[in-house]
């Protein structure tokens, strides 16, 4: 598998040079306002030009969104550690994932006390997981190594996406969930737009060198939608159970909010909170057809988060 990702990177070298000036972007990102450099990569992610000043698309509101909607607790909805509690206090204990212990070192991890298999995980970025399935035989130093280099990693600087600007770099250790109904763990990821789930994919696949993303509207009727780098997959999908409650539960955590996507995992009965994510792909993950990025930008009122930052800045000032 390690060689198919390697290959991977290869042929998305060779075949997009973009991905270059990107690399060279993201290492030179420090020195250029947020403004300057959306404005630089945007279109190297889109293929189109950012409109920032009158964004019509999904990808450009959640640009105008980083720059214009800051709440301070937002910071604490994209820990993923710090998350836990701020959803605990919205929709209760059972919907959480347990929790080992959290840490700002891997040094610091007494895996004594942690029990045979769990994840680990950075709270402040993506893709820093590692999966345990024998805490006795795993490669702790490829671990290691694997987390230290997440650790790293200044994520805000990558997509300027604000909330993680102030996220503290730690590593955290949870229960690890799985389904004996299915050789795979389905992600249920809703799309909810001023606090209204609209869209939701399931991401599967994780088992495999293909990663599937399977769109449905709230309905759970399937919905024609592709994403580079994602194939739908040929899987005739019941409508799970609990799937009024799922939508329940995104809709009681993404109210107050312009956008926000509510990740859950739905297993054997229950459901469990994922992640919270007000930046999809960073806000610039094209779709296919592309009118989907029209649709989706249409369900963000940017009149109305207007009004509500001037708002807020008129009661911070009085």
């Amino acid at each position: 598998m390690k060689n198919n990702i390697i290959k991977r990177k290869i042929n998305t070298v060779l075949h997009n040079p973009q991905s270059i000036l990107q690399k060279i972007l993201y290492l030179t990102s420090p020195i250029f306002s947020d403004n300057f450099y959306l404005k630089l990569l945007f279109p190297l992610k889109t293929g189109y030009k950012l409109n920032i000043n009158s964004p019509k698309t999904y990808n450009e509101k959640l640009q105008w969104l980083k720059i214009h909607y800051r709440k301070p607790i937002m910071t604490q909805m994209v820990d993923k550690f710090a998350a836990k509690e701020f959803a605990r206090n919205i929709i209760g204990d059972e919907y959480i994932v347990e929790s080992y212990g959290v840490w700002d070192s891997f040094d610091e991890i007494n895996f004594d006390k942690l029990p045979t298999q769990f994840v680990l995980k950075t709270t402040h970025d993506q893709g820093g997981v590692v999966i345990v399935t024998n805490k006795e035989v795993f490669d702790k130093k490829a671990v290691k190594e694997k987390l230290n280099r997440h650790l790293k990693v200044e994520h805000y600087y990558l997509t300027r996406e604000w909330p993680y600007k102030n996220v503290r770099p730690r590593i955290m250790a949870e229960e690890l969930l799985s389904d004996d109904k299915v050789d795979d763990l389905y992600d249920y990821k809703f799309y909810c737009f001023h606090g209204e789930p609209k869209l939701m994919y399931i991401s599967h696949g994780n088992q495999s060198d293909i990663k599937y993303l399977d769109f449905f509207d709230m309905n759970f009727s399937k919905v024609n939608i592709n994403r580079p780098g994602f194939s739908q997959s040929k899987l005739e999908f019941n409508i799970p159970e609990n799937w009024e409650l799922m939508k329940s539960l995104a809709r009681s955590l993404s109210n107050g909010f312009p956008h926000l996507r509510v990740d859950f995992y739905n297993i054997s009965g229950r459901v469990y909170l994922g992640e919270l994510t007000f930046f999809q792909g960073g806000g610039m993950m094209p779709f296919y057809p592309n009118d989907w990025d029209l649709i989706l930008g249409s369900w963000i009122d940017l009149e109305a988060v207007k009004k509500e930052i001037n708002w807020i800045d008129i009661n911070e000032n009085s």
